[in-house]
């Protein structure tokens, strides 16, 4: 069970989004209902106060008539649930729904307790609403996904619950809510004037980043020795002169994978491997550095109120109008981390080659038994290829393409969704990427011979195996290729502790 206080951590993030229970502070609720009552009290004063007794966006100098207030939020919802594409998995929707709890319980928003509960109780039965995966351009908060998400708890629109997509009322009551009767002022453009469609797809590609790089150290390392590469590039006095901190931890991961290798430095024929192998610190490094970075902003933006307006109960009932909706941090975020998977994923393709076409260094072509009546794994090499391909047109930013909405109000977006949203496209695709890698290793170092492993890369050949068949005539690979993907995609391979 995770405790809900308005301090979430990263870590906590992962465990609901892969489905633990959750749980309120009622400290936390407390302090919603202290901003609420403040709203309710400038409202009472008829203190004119953005979206909630005035309209939206370019409507923003029209005044609304006290008994319209709750008419206001429901038809902000209605109106902009027009979101068009795939719908979103699972994982990315429970982060919505997390991420615009906890951003409710910084105490800021205005919004009853009753939102939070209900998101939380939505989180914890499993109801999932149906968000379309395209219609946000990241500023103004990520207003269609979450229109979407939030019509589920008027019982409109549609959920997902136990794997049945249903009407958003009758799902909510399988799983024994209840949804809201009206929405008090402000709730409607609260639940859908922040990030966490944004935060929710970075997250998980942050997230998946991470597991693609323990799987990519861990095929890295058996691909090194199946090469017989040099170890001499990996020496501490080496990274000391040129001390990235990537780049350095990065070097002491890999000397401590292949300590005890009694494949590596058997190569005699060339005193330098290619970069795939000799630069793997200066490869990695930057990636690691990425996602480090990447991380802080994430925990950042997971524990901020990002509605607009903002409720200050400590300063005597203060409202303040702003942007912390606006997601360009989180575009650039995207950005940084796109292009640092595209690179993990091309790293992996180019070692893949090394190792259909290393002859040289005693691995049969295309890693097939017989070559010429067996094509082996010839045909790894050209999904991995086509992956890069997909990894580069992505990694084009879209941060930089601001389009005008609402009338020109809204005159520089950030269009953060579209970043966040090809950082996780890319995040799945190196994950296949690294997995391709895996499988090419596991027969790579079957024909190299399993018994020069190094101590700490023997659990992670025997993981492979375990997936992969030995060596032989060619056969169907795909349910493998697949096995594989999971395991990385879960965290399954790689180094122990990373």
């Amino acid at each position: 069970m995770i405790e809900l206080d308005g301090h979430l951590t990263p870590a906590d993030a992962e465990a609901v989004i892969e489905g633990e229970q959750v749980a309120v502070a009622g400290s936390a609720l407390a302090k919603v209902d202290a901003a609420r009552r403040v709203l309710l009290s400038l409202i009472a004063q008829g203190k004119p106060v953005y979206g909630v007794n005035t309209g939206f966006g370019g409507l923003s100098a029209v005044r609304i008539p006290v008994e319209d207030l709750g008419r206001l939020q429901v038809n902000i919802v209605r109106s902009h649930a027009v979101g068009v594409g795939r719908p979103l998995p699972d994982e990315a929707v429970r982060g919505m729904l997390l991420f615009r709890a906890n951003s409710f319980l910084q105490g800021a928003s205005g919004v009853r307790p009753e939102i939070v509960e209900l998101l939380v109780g939505m989180l914890n039965a499993g109801v999932h609403p149906v968000v379309p995966e395209q219609g946000s351009v990241g500023s103004s908060g990520d207003l269609v996904p979450l229109a979407h998400l939030a019509l589920v708890l008027l019982g409109e629109g549609r959920a997902r619950w136990r794997g049945e997509e249903l009407p958003g009322g009758e799902a909510l009551r399988r799983a024994g809510l209840a949804p809201l009767p009206e929405l008090a002022p402000k709730e409607g453009l609260a639940l859908l004037n922040g990030t966490a469609y944004m935060l929710s797809l970075l997250f998980l590609a942050w997230l998946y980043g991470w597991r693609a790089l323990k799987g990519s150290l861990a095929t890295a390392a058996l691909a090194f020795q199946a090469l017989r590469g040099r170890t001499e590039p990996l020496d501490a006095r080496i990274h000391a002169l040129r001390p990235h901190p990537g780049q350095v931890q990065v070097a002491a991961w890999l000397r401590e994978l292949l300590q005890g290798s009694a494949l590596v430095n058997s190569y005699q024929d060339d005193v330098q491997d290619p970069y795939s192998l000799r630069c793997l610190p200066q490869l990695l490094g930057p990636v690691v550095e990425a996602l480090w970075a990447v991380e802080g902003k994430l925990r950042v933006e997971m524990n901020a109120a990002t509605d607009n307006p903002l409720v200050f109960p400590e300063e005597a009932g203060v409202a303040l109008s702003g942007g912390n909706f606006h997601g360009e941090i989180l575009a650039f975020a995207g950005e940084w981390l796109a292009v640092a998977l595209a690179e993990l994923g091309a790293s992996c393709e180019r070692r893949l080659d090394l190792l259909l076409t290393a002859r040289d260094r005693g691995l049969p072509p295309f890693l097939s038994p017989e070559p010429g009546p067996s094509s082996g794994l010839m045909l790894l090499q050209y999904t991995a290829a086509a992956l890069t391909a997909e990894n580069r047109v992505l990694a084009h930013p879209a941060a930089v393409d601001s389009i005008p909405t609402s009338g020109g109000k809204e005159d520089h977006n950030a269009m953060g969704a579209t970043s966040a949203w090809k950082a996780l496209r890319i995040a799945e695709n190196v994950l296949a990427q690294v997995a391709l890698e895996g499988v090419c290793a596991r027969w790579a170092v079957a024909l190299a011979g399993v018994d020069g492993l190094s101590p700490a890369t023997r659990p992670l050949y025997t993981a492979l195996a375990e997936l992969v068949p030995p060596p032989g005539e060619d056969q169907y690979l795909g349910d493998a290729v697949q096995a594989v993907c999971a395991a990385v995609r879960r965290g399954r391979i790689g180094p122990h502790g990373l």
